[in-house]
């Protein structure tokens, strides 16, 4: 009897271990992410081209993460057969850092779209883009936050800033949907749209991860 008690003792920790270890490397994906959206922003509106190079290495980090974190999860629910929070951290980790991993992708995209908008003026929309790039940002590092302290209340904030980028992205898309004065090509309009697009998803993507905080502390997402 006293040696179950010590192996399930020795069961927990190795348990706790794993997912401590599993949630450090959750962060430093996250940490990853929020550099690749940084880069993405500098390459839109600095012209940054550097930062258009730097992204690729970024990127394959990122998806490098998400592969281990992904497979870690998965062999940790199968071997140990978690109960209670940890299960269910352990669930919320194989959807969140999918999140992280769409963030990344989307930044990468916006890293191409800034590349192909540097032939032609900037429009007069870019500093409302600037601002609703901006917001989103935020959403992703007040997210990482809510992971990383576990705190379901950030978690359920993060919807209230979501509302700013969605205002922001109906208020573009009216911008240049409705742009009647267009002179030459219509492909920076077209690259514009898109981008509005990709940070309204960005920006839903960190939703999702503090709901995903709210799930692994309560059970269920706000």
């Amino acid at each position: 009897m006293n040696l179950f008690y010590l192996n399930s003792n020795t069961e927990i920790t190795q348990l706790e271990r794993s997912l401590k270890s599993l949630e450090r490397d959750v962060l430093r994906m996250g940490a990853l992410v929020e550099n690749s959206f940084r880069l993405s922003h500098q390459a839109m509106f600095s012209h940054n081209l550097e930062a258009a190079q730097a992204i690729n290495l970024n990127e394959k980090r990122i998806d490098r993460y998400y592969r281990q974190i992904e497979s870690e999860c998965s062999n940790l629910i199968t071997m140990k057969s978690p109960v209670g929070q940890d299960l269910r951290l352990l669930s919320a980790f194989m959807q969140l850092v999918r999140d992280l991993e769409r963030i990344g992708d989307y930044a990468e995209d916006l890293v191409e779209i800034a590349v192909k908008l540097l032939p032609y003026p900037p429009h007069t929309c870019l500093p409302e883009l600037e601002l609703m790039s901006n917001h989103a940002q935020a959403m992703l590092s007040e997210s990482l936050v809510a992971v990383a302290d576990l705190d379901a209340i950030k978690g359920k904030a993060i919807k209230k800033l979501d509302d700013k980028v969605d205002q922001a992205h109906d208020q573009l898309y009216k911008t240049l949907a409705y742009q009647r004065d267009i002179k030459g090509v219509v492909e920076p309009i077209v690259l514009l749209v898109l981008s509005i697009r990709h940070l309204e998803r960005m920006a839903d993507h960190a939703t999702n991860i503090g709901q995903r905080v709210q799930y692994i502390v309560h059970g269920y997402r706000g």
